[in-house]
């Protein structure tokens, strides 16, 4: 068996995304394996709306031979627009994937005009 330096720097794990819009809410389905609910770190500033969350590795015994799971810190920034309503916001995780709902506002959605 090959021995390896672990190299042990911090590193930053931008998780894969989804984006979809249904009825006036969209929807973030990020993938960040590992991570508790207790790890993540949700909140909107201003136009931004930031992800964090942090995977850590169980505590080994001994030293690393070979170690190719990730740990480390996700991070994944989104710019809202004004139709985003910044207080109907709802996360859930399920499955090592966090799910994120924006409702848009109610003047944002499209009105239907009917013909007279």
């Amino acid at each position: 068996m090959d021995k390896r330096k672990e190299i042990s720097a911090p590193r930053t794990i931008v998780p894969a995304c989804s984006i979809s819009e249904d009825s006036g809410v969209v929807t973030l389905s990020l993938e960040m394996p590992g991570v508790q609910k207790e790890g993540f770190e949700i909140k909107i500033e201003g136009n931004e709306l930031s992800i964090v969350g942090e995977r850590r590795d169980a505590e080994a015994r001994g030293r690393y031979l070979l170690r190719e799971r990730r740990t480390g810190a996700y991070r994944k920034l989104f710019t809202l627009d004004e139709t985003i309503s910044r207080d109907k916001v709802d996360a859930s995780l399920a499955n090592g994937i966090l799910t994120v709902k924006l409702e848009i506002k109610e003047a944002a959605k499209p009105k239907r005009i009917e013909i007279r």
